[in-house]
């Protein structure tokens, strides 16, 4: 069975990673990539015709096309929500991406425009909202929540219970302890252990390295 004729919003880095995506591991098309007029570039990207998201309606309506938002986590994921929301106000649907070598295990599928990249592991009882994205190799214990419009990034394990408020960006390896929760606008850096709930907005970093007194030729390892 034939996928969703599907137009991209972007035409960065992200966006040429979900095109990749989804020609390799997914039944679905690729047929344009749109972004706000001021932002574009030429006429094409990765081989397909960009246009005006101003204008997009007129040339891939949205009860033909269905509509994927790739964008990175700046401003805290609000500019991806915004875009989110322009989309679903034209009128379109916003298509999920899982990747096949994902373990979810979860009953309950995510919600819209779910970017889940590969060796995931989303366990039995996780919910996933709109706009989240997953990069590679995280941990998503069971029954834990995660609401719309996250970026986690790599190599990051959640525990069970854990509930992940709207709008948080987590970095690479960090580690969320049993029954945490991530308040609004959370940012955590990379390879930050949390053992305690996190305040609204609040910025939480790992200690700094330190640099000892000898250089590696007088190490013996």
């Amino acid at each position: 069975m034939m996928g969703k004729k599907v137009v991209i919003f972007g035409s960065g880095a992200i966006a040429q990673i979900a095109n990749y995506y989804f020609e390799i591991d997914s039944e679905h098309e690729i047929v344009a990539f749109t972004v706000n007029e001021e932002f574009i570039d030429g006429n094409t990207f990765e081989g397909k015709p960009v246009v005006a998201f101003e204008k997009v309606f007129e040339v891939y309506p949205p009860e033909d096309y269905d509509m994927f938002i790739a964008m990175s986590y700046a401003n805290m994921n609000r500019s991806r929500e915004h875009i989110f929301h322009a989309a679903k106000e034209k009128g379109y649907s916003l298509l999920s991406y899982i990747s096949s070598k994902c373990s979810y295990m979860s009953q309950y599928p995510p919600g819209e425009n779910a970017f889940i990249f590969e060796d995931n592991t989303i366990q039995p009882f996780v919910k996933i909202g709109d706009n989240v994205t997953l990069w590679s190799g995280n941990h998503i214990g069971h029954h834990s929540t995660i609401d719309s419009h996250n970026f986690i990034s790599s190599h990051v394990v959640i525990s069970g219970h854990c509930h992940i408020k709207s709008n948080c960006f987590i970095g690479v390896n960090s580690t969320l302890a049993h029954k945490l929760t991530m308040a609004a606008g959370t940012l955590l850096g990379a390879a930050v252990t949390m053992s305690k709930d996190s305040e609204e907005n609040g910025v939480y970093v790992s200690a700094r390295p330190t640099k000892i007194n000898k250089t590696s030729d007088q190490i013996e390892l």
